[in-house]
């Protein structure tokens, strides 16, 4: 079912007060753009806002794109709404009073702005989201995105490249009914999906065709193919029994070998009976003999205890005769003893004397103290100097270490340098720069082959000490210098450019002629004051050959840097000649106009740095470099010294040695001639003492009473362990009887129990063969129970026993090989039936079902086709005859209206059958009688002349247009005099005109002697540091003829 067809716009029409709804009334800026503060009144009709160059015109024309739901981009300068607030302000306000339905409603709409990039809307005074605000400009048909309605200054250009179809639609959407747009997009959608329908057919009955043909060929192969597989089926059919027969043979061998199992079940209980009972005896006869021989342990431990007391006893009667044998041998001894003691004490004495004379004869020694004072005092000299030289030594080593630690600080320094600079060139192969390390890499391997230092890619070179000012830098100097190679010498160069052309880094040469004496970096008292407090080239190190080529380049000694505080008062900078200032929220540049001597500024924000994120310092580097070479030429020069030292303590320790040994060798002089007396006088004192105890012994006789006694004790011990010796023989022989019969008796009980186990071992091979036999029927038969289970699993898996499947079975063969015999004689004859495609019954049935598949679309595809021709012809026959009046209507008033301006012009409309994509509007013109109409474009007409078309063309909709307002900036500026005056006449006809919209006509001067109406109101804005006082008169806004109550016509 059809969409109701939305309600016509209505037609606007003006009021009691000229004004026509959606009109602006009043138009109120604050901190926008140039203005601190502007109240504007239009009038209701032509509306010319007159002004020189950077006064503030295009302010206006953005103040309206933007208050009213416009976008920044539309306009064509910034971006960012932030962008519009008025420098060195924080926020601002774009207030636009438009005129209701009548004469008493007025409707307000408020935008504020701030550097934020944040909006708020505010209608009749409330908080509203700009959705409602955009509901209420949509009901005027206010579009300040269609360039017929709404035409800025930097969007001129853009009219002229519109292409026909473009055109045609900022028409529809600026003129006429509004269901024209709607109608137009309906009629592309319908004709694009009756194209796709068209196609699908075309090619949905070709293919049906082609499947019908096709299976029309196969039907007589299709029938043999069938015989085949009913054949086939058959012997399915058989082999679905096969696996029954199987199964039926099987559970007859599963009940032999249950019958098996029993039969053997029976025989191994039978054994196990037969093994029990011979096993009982056993057990008895193995307990006896564990009781005897716990009996003849027992008699056994008897034994060993008898034998080792018998062993004690003859050891103590050898210690007894041993001692006895001593006894007598000391008695013998005395009785020897007596006749040689005189001949010992005589001998003593003799000895006592020699002694005696020998110390007497003996003379002092006196060691030499002179020499060895000498030579203590030279030992003492050797160890002060072996010691200094030791401190030196320690002094050195420390001195090692220290410049040790301060080489390996200074090797993982440039380790982090040269990370930082593989960091870099990381930054730059985000950036797009994807060969760069390759480049690198081949300059610092042909490093050796340049004449001059070759620095690069800039990036590696540069270190700003500051990150905070790394946005400025980046900011100042183009991309491209970042991945530059800098060479000094133009051989160098042309090296460079021919190796590295493949990896897309530029070279530049830097020779030293361009570079001249800089500006003192001294910063003056009044830029201080502002808060300037650097240059730019003052804030990077780098290379002399790098940082000259990036001042030189973009004058980095001609930009400052300034503080928050600088935002503030960025009007004064340019009084003190700074054209490029970089703050941290903005950077500001300053040009004079080409028109005067009028300054123009450009603000843009500042961006975050990409590229100068960790980036190396060069000379850092390479004064790394030069400081390891340094440390380590030190480190040797230590080491020879230490080993000078070395050497040298060394020699003091020879020497020092060799005096120790003299002195050595004199202390063991003296020492050994005090050994001499002492030794001497020892033997004295003892040949002394000998004496003394040779005169103080006893007499021998006593002594040998003692000895004799001694031994008559020895001989009654002897006899006593004799006794007990006797006693624990008999004791022994009677256990040793004991054990003997108790053995005997074990060995019987062994005999016995050796015949009765070897019958048991019989019985138990006996009852092993039976359980093995068990076992394998028990196995035999579990495996058969498998296979019956795996057949009757297998044959349900093929075929379910059904009533009628058992008929089918009972007229197939009983036997398996009847039955074998009986499928391979089917699969044979179906084999004989012979085609030459196998899968030709399948592609014909799924041909057929392809057929019945494309039958059905292609039914519904012509329905589909038939609604949506229908659906075109309705929407065509609503929309093109509306269209073609419409540009009839645009085409009687262009060409009168282009006539009077120039040869000729018409409007006409391009169009294309069903292709409703490719309909379009031409606007063709002539501007010289020999010539011929030619479509406007930037191609055949010049500058002024698509101005001029471009003029009569907005003004040939007037009539038809139902949007209340139109804005045109600067449309021209590229005509010569006589066009603009027949402009001019064009737009104050048509204004004049009952129910012509509100028009905006931006220009910076206008001719003299101007014919001008009552329609025509004329707003000069006027702007600058000597408008203050003047501008109070005009604060409420209001005309001239409003103040002056002065209303006719009136020449300028």
């Amino acid at each position: 079912m059809a969409e109701p067809r939305p309600p016509k716009r209505p037609k606007i029409s003006r009021g009691d007060d000229d004004y026509m709804p959606g009109n602006i009334l009043e138009i109120e800026l604050y901190n926008f753009m140039t203005f601190d503060y502007l109240k504007c009144k239009p009038g209701p009709r032509l509306n010319l806002v007159i002004g020189p160059n950077g006064s503030g015109k295009s302010s206006l024309v953005c103040a309206i794109a933007l208050g009213l739901c416009g976008e920044p981009q539309l306009l064509g300068r910034a971006t960012s709404i932030g962008a519009y607030v008025k420098r060195g302000e924080e926020s601002g306000h774009i207030k636009i009073t438009l005129r209701g339905d009548s004469k008493e409603e007025r409707i307000t709409i408020m935008r504020k702005i701030n550097t934020s990039n944040k909006s708020e809307w505010l209608f009749n005074g409330n908080v509203v989201p700009k959705k409602d605000v955009a509901e209420t400009i949509q009901r005027f048909n206010i579009q300040v995105n269609n360039l017929t309605q709404f035409l800025p200054q930097d969007r001129v250009c853009e009219f002229a490249k519109l292409t026909p179809v473009q055109l045609l639609e900022e028409t529809e959407k600026a003129v006429g009914d509004p269901q024209l747009p709607e109608q137009h997009r309906a009629l592309i959608d319908k004709s694009r999906a009756l194209k796709h329908v068209e196609l699908s057919l075309e090619k949905n009955e070709g293919t049906l065709n082609q499947l019908k043909e096709r299976n029309a060929e196969l039907e007589k192969d299709v029938e043999r193919v069938r015989q085949r597989d009913e054949l086939l089926a058959k012997a399915e059919s058989m082999k679905k029994k096969l696996p029954w027969l199987k199964y039926d043979m099987q559970q007859a061998e599963y009940r032999e070998a249950k019958e098996r199992e029993k039969t053997a079940a029976k025989d191994f209980e039978k054994a196990a009976k037969l093994l029990n009972e011979v096993k009982e005896p056993i057990k008895k006869q193995k307990d006896e003999k564990a009781a005897l021989d716990a009996k003849w342990k027992k008699v056994s431990n008897r034994i060993n205890e008898n034998a080792k007391k018998r062993m004690e006893l003859m050891e103590k009667e050898n210690q007894l005769e041993v001692e006895q044998q001593g006894k007598y041998k000391e008695m013998d001894e005395l009785r020897r003893q007596e006749e040689t003691q005189q001949q010992k004490f005589r001998k003593a004495r003799e000895e006592l004397v020699a002694a005696e004379l020998e110390l007497e004869s003996l003379k002092p020694y006196a060691p030499p103290k002179d020499e060895l004072q000498r030579l203590r005092n030279e030992i003492l000299e050797l160890d002060v100097s072996a010691n200094q030289v030791r401190q030196n030594m320690t002094q050195a080593e420390n001195e090692i270490h220290n410049k040790k630690l301060s080489l390996r600080k200074c090797k993982d320094r440039l380790k982090e340098m040269n990370n930082k600079s593989s960091k870099c060139l990381h930054a730059l192969q985000r950036s797009g720069v994807e060969k760069i390390f390759e480049a690198y890499k081949w300059v610092q391997e042909h490093h050796h082959e340049f004449h001059k230092e070759v620095y690069g890619p800039v990036l590696v070179e540069v270190n700003v000490s500051d990150q905070s000012h790394a946005g400025y830098l980046e900011g100042q100097v183009a991309y491209y210098t970042w991945k530059s190679f800098i060479t000094q010498d133009p051989r160098d160069r042309d090296f460079l450019v021919n190796n590295l052309r493949f990896y897309d880094v530029p070279v530049i040469n830097y020779t030293g002629r361009d570079s001249r004496q800089r500006e003192p970096s001294e910063i003056s008292a009044d830029m201080r004051a502002l808060g300037i407090h650097s240059r730019l080239d003052q804030i990077f190190d780098a290379p002399a050959a790098v940082k000259e080529v990036l001042i030189s380049q973009f004058k980095l000694d001609h930009s400052f840097i300034g503080s928050k505080e600088t935002d503030q008062k960025a009007d004064e900078v340019p009084k003190l000649g700074i054209t490029s200032l970089w703050t941290p929220e903005s950077h500001y540049h300053w040009t004079n106009s080409r028109y005067g001597n009028h300054v123009s500024a450009v603000v843009e924000q500042v961006q975050r740095p990409q590229l100068l994120l960790n980036n190396s310092n060069a000379r850092d580097i390479e004064n790394l470099n030069s400081q390891e070479r340094e440390f380590q030429e030190q480190i040797a020069s230590l080491e020879e010294s230490l080993k000078k030292f070395q050497d040298e303590e060394k020699s003091l320790r020879n020497q020092a040695a060799s005096l120790r040994k003299q002195r050595e060798d004199i202390s063991n002089t003296a020492q050994n001639e005090q050994k001499k007396r002492q030794a001497i006088i020892r033997h004295i004192e003892q040949k002394k003492r000998i004496l003394k105890s040779m005169e103080e012994q006893d007499d021998l006789d006593t002594e040998l009473a003692k000895l004799v006694d001694q031994a008559t004790k020895c001989n009654i011990q002897r006899l006593h362990n004799a006794i007990k010796i006797k006693n624990l023989l008999v004791e022994a022989v009677d256990c040793k009887r004991s054990l003997v019969e108790q053995r005997m008796a074990c060995i019987e009980f062994e005999a016995k129990i050796g015949e009765m186990e070897a019958n048991l071992k019989q019985h138990e091979n006996f009852a092993l063969q039976a359980s093995l036999h068990f076992n394998n029927s028990k196995k035999e038969a579990d495996e058969c129970r498998q296979k019956l289970t795996d057949l009757l699993n297998r044959a349900k898996s093929i075929a379910r026993l059904t009533p009628n499947l058992e008929k089918e079975f009972l007229e197939m063969p009983t036997t398996i090989e009847e039955l074998e015999a009986a499928i391979q004689e089917t699969i044979s004859q179906a084999n004989s039936i012979l085609f030459v495609n196998p899968n030709i019954l399948e592609q014909y049935e799924d041909r057929q079902r392809q057929i019945e598949d494309l039958a059905k679309k292609l039914d519904a595809d012509k329905k589909e086709s038939r609604k949506c021709l229908a659906e075109l012809d309705n929407i065509k026959g609503k929309w093109l005859p509306t269209l073609r009046n419409l540009v009839a209507q645009i085409n009687e008033t262009f060409s009168r209206n282009f006539q009077q301006m120039a040869v000729a012009g018409e409007v006409s409309l391009d169009e294309h059958d069903m292709d409703f994509d490719q309909f379009g509007i031409h606007i063709k013109v002539k501007f010289r009688e020999n010539g011929q109409l030619e479509v406007l474009s930037a191609h055949h007409q010049s500058g002024g002349e698509r101005s001029v078309s471009t003029i009569v063309y907005l003004v040939s909709l007037q009539d038809l247009t139902n949007c209340p307002f139109r804005v045109v900036d600067e449309i021209n500026q590229g005509m010569d005099p006589i066009n603009e005056r027949k402009m001019f006449q064009q737009l104050v006809r048509a204004a004049s005109k009952p129910n012509t919209p509100q028009c905006f006509l931006l220009t910076p001067k206008l001719l003299p002697d101007l014919q001008y109406s009552e329609a025509c109101s004329i707003l000069n804005v006027m702007n600058g540091p000597w408008i203050e006082q003047p501008s109070k008169v005009w604060t409420t806004g209001d005309r001239w003829s409003i103040i002056t109550g002065h209303v006719g016509e009136t020449t300028c």
